[in-house]
């Protein structure tokens, strides 16, 4: 395959006392073989030196920027982190071909974007991809750790292409954002691209500081992406099997009868949750047989 042509590309961080890993996450973004256009990193109500490190980096580095974003000091994925690239995506204009959204405890390989570049060149019809993602395990080695659907892209280190999240309208300020934007990246035609080759370092595990809160949360967010009940439970016993959790099914199936007690709107259209359920049956059925 050609080399592309300079790729042209944007990349948002949001930043929440990252102190520990924030400089490590900068360092491999300036060693790119291929540089962004513009860094934004949101200081999201940090209240340790991340801020320093953001002004240290800008500084030196003319493409890189900080903005500050206020916002609780509790640590719930989800609305939280949505709402801070949204904060840094406001500072950019669309003469990109693809933006990432990217956390600041990843660690990317010095041709990751020149990879992922690439990747979206080979086909229009690509609309998000990204690498797999490493996590130290306890005797200190880079081990994998990805999703079992290996075209799924974590949250973390996620690159869409301009036309799909135009598309799809942008990021859902809802727990749950990095399933349903690959539901509504595909309801709009487009596919997602996992590349093995890319090793990505992540350096906090994944779920390291998630709660009882944000387990209700991850069941608010099945009901407003209209799973229904009947997946929802599926997905939640997956999760439970997963994690070695069997609260995790009393827990989210609380967050998904709370909200709809709640009547809270949800975050789909009914025509974009007929398709998320028929696509989930789908997947639940190609399983089974």
């Amino acid at each position: 395959m050609p080399k592309p042509d300079a790729p042209s590309y944007y990349v948002v961080i949001p930043a929440h006392n990252e102190e520990e890993f924030l400089a490590d996450a900068l360092e491999s973004v300036i060693k790119q073989t291929v540089l962004p256009k513009r860094v934004v990193v949101v200081n999201d109500h940090s209240t340790d030196g991340t801020n320093n490190i953001i002004d240290q980096y800008a500084m030196k580095y003319p493409f890189i920027e900080g903005v500050d974003n206020r916002s609780t000091d509790e640590h719930l994925p989800g609305s939280k982190v949505v709402a801070a690239f949204n904060k840094g995506l406001s500072l950019l204009d669309d003469d990109y071909d693809f933006i990432v959204k990217l956390d600041a405890d990843i660690v990317l390989p010095e041709h990751y974007f020149n990879k992922i570049a690439e990747v979206f060149q080979s086909s229009a019809d690509i609309g998000i991809a990204g690498g797999y993602a490493y996590e130290k395990n306890n005797e200190g080695d880079w081990v994998l750790n990805h999703p079992m659907d290996k075209d799924h892209i974590r949250g973390a280190f996620k690159a869409y292409s301009r036309d799909c999240i135009k598309a799809m309208d942008g990021l859902r300020v809802a727990m749950g954002w990095d399933t349903v934007d690959e539901l509504l990246a595909q309801y709009n035609g487009f596919k997602t691209a996992g590349v093995s080759s890319l090793k990505v370092k992540h350096q906090r595990p994944i779920g390291a500081a998630y709660n009882i809160k944000a387990r209700r949360s991850q069941g608010k967010a099945m009901y407003l992406m209209r799973y229904g009940f009947f997946i929802t439970v599926i997905a939640s016993m997956k999760m439970a099997v997963k994690n070695r959790k069997l609260r995790i099914i009393r827990d989210n199936l609380q967050g998904y009868w709370e909200a709809k007690k709640n009547g809270t709107p949800y975050i789909v259209t009914s025509q974009e949750g007929e398709f998320i359920r028929n696509l989930r049956w789908k997947r639940i059925f190609s399983k089974l047989f």
